[in-house]
């Protein structure tokens, strides 16, 4: 799925500013469209914070009128929770983690050209 950022930047009608939250140290700024409908939020973060806890955010299920699909829907990444939980552990793993990862995939689409 791709954030459609220019719509996003067009509809957007408020932003409000939240200081409180589990544990939030620092304001996210969450912004919605005219009929109260969530777009994507901005989080900061002070030195202690990574870099993937600060910036543009948006939660998929929350904001699908802001989001394409690339596959046209036939991978659908707000359903299939087991790709998403695939994905985040991707980005944590390691180079030999990937490539048995991936050869594990090669195989069950092998498996699925045969029609097993």
């Amino acid at each position: 799925m791709v954030f459609d950022y220019e719509k996003a930047k067009k509809f957007t009608s408020v932003i409000k500013r939240e200081d409180t939250g589990r544990g939030r140290k620092h304001p996210v700024y969450r912004f919605y469209d005219a009929k109260g409908g969530y777009i994507c939020e901005v989080r900061y973060g002070g030195a202690s914070a990574n870099a993937l806890q600060r910036g543009l955010w948006t939660h998929t299920r929350k904001a699908l009128d802001y989001f394409d699909s690339i596959t046209n829907g036939w991978v659908d990444y707000s359903h299939n929770l087991v790709l998403v939980k695939l994905f985040s552990h991707a980005l944590i793993s390691s180079q030999r983690g990937h490539t048995a990862a991936l050869a594990k995939i090669i195989e069950d689409i092998d498996l699925l050209r045969q029609g097993l």
